[in-house]
């Protein structure tokens, strides 16, 4: 058996640790080396990791003064020395044998990477009724920027549902942009544009924990927060330039504008009017690449606030925001989540028009 190395970067994340490492420990899959990164933690984590480090031989353990995620993320793939590599956020678990499964068909299709299925949990670790990808619709095939049909809905943007070559990494000099938002985007992104095989299995193997701060989308992000993911989409959208991947990019773009904006109404940070308008022009460039690549966003709010900006009629966006806001806060979770998850609809409207 190969070897898998497992990064779990950690920052405060006491209250679930436990959950998380003792899914790594149980996998049925047993060559595991596994790295655990505190990233400056002021509760227990640290001291936790260091308590399992003493248990298994397989575990090591980085303290480092607090970098963020990336940074964690990177110092654990300096160091790793498996074939193949995954990811595992310290407040979420594994099913038992997602190391096996993500395994088995990496190896056996000699992939640069494999997606795997997922499903959400409550804070209390108990799973929604279905996985996020249904498996009677999804089942096991291969991956391809070209594919509209399938694969669109399975490329996600996050790194801890999946199971990377280590090759492959290292071939590319792949690692985390530290200060960078969206940086699982941009690493995953850079994966799918560079990579000669990607496949993807219907198998759960990952449990996301919907916490209580994020069980809908975050209402503390700031002016920084905004100026911080702009810089971040004009890189992922430089790689789909770069790699003429621009028909993958429409689909992409349909998926993620819609979150985009929900984080927009939905966040307490920009009050101040002036503070809402400068975020707004930043990101103008951006908005302004629905009509040039002919994306459909189908929330008649979301469109509205789009074209108020194209406009830039700002003072009309604003008034739009607010009334968005005030609709969205008549909405359950789900509801919310409803707003800007991508759906079949939309990819058939997507498909009907041709780039």
């Amino acid at each position: 058996m190969d070897k898998i190395s497992i990064i779990v970067p950690a920052y405060n994340a006491e209250k679930h640790l436990s959950q998380c490492v003792e899914s790594i420990l149980t996998q049925t899959y047993s060559n595991l080396e596994i790295i655990l990164i505190d990233d400056g933690s002021k509760d227990s984590t640290g001291e936790i990791f260091d308590q399992y480090q003493k248990k298994d031989e397989r575990i090591k353990v980085i303290h480092q003064p607090n970098a963020g995620v990336s940074k964690a993320r990177n110092a654990g793939l300096d160091i790793a020395t498996g074939k193949y590599v995954m990811f595992i956020d310290a407040d979420d678990f594994y099913e038992k044998n997602a190391c096996e499964v993500l395994y088995n068909e990496i190896s056996q299709k000699q992939a640069d990477y494999v997606v795997g299925n997922y499903i959400h949990t409550n804070a209390n670790g108990e799973k929604w009724e279905q996985p996020l990808f249904d498996q009677t619709q999804y089942g096991n095939f291969e991956l391809s920027m070209k594919d509209y049909k399938k694969s669109i809905f399975v490329m996600n943007s996050v790194v801890w549902n999946k199971i990377f070559s280590r090759e492959f990494i290292e071939r590319y000099q792949l690692r985390f942009i530290e200060g960078a938002l969206a940086e699982d985007a941009i690493f995953s992104i850079y994966c799918y544009t560079h990579a000669q095989k990607g496949y993807y299995i219907s198998d759960v193997v990952y449990n996301y924990r919907q916490n209580e701060n994020n069980s809908s989308i975050s209402t503390n992000c700031s002016r920084e927060y905004f100026s911080r993911i702009n810089a971040s989409y004009k890189m992922l959208y430089d790689i789909f330039k770069e790699t003429d991947e621009l028909g993958f990019f429409r689909y992409f773009y349909a998926r993620i504008t819609p979150y985009l904006l929900c984080k927009i109404v939905d966040t307490d940070q920009l009050e101040k009017e002036d503070e809402m308008i400068q975020t707004l022009q930043e990101l103008r460039w951006y908005f302004g690449l629905k009509k040039q690549h002919r994306v459909v966003i189908l929330n008649p709010y979301l469109n509205a606030i789009i074209d108020d900006i194209m406009e830039e009629q700002y003072t009309n966006a604003i008034k739009d925001i607010k009334e968005t806001k005030a609709y969205r806060d008549t909405l359950t979770d789900l509801q919310k989540e409803r707003m800007y998850s991508p759906s079949e609809e939309l990819y058939a409207k997507m498909s009907e028009i041709e780039e």
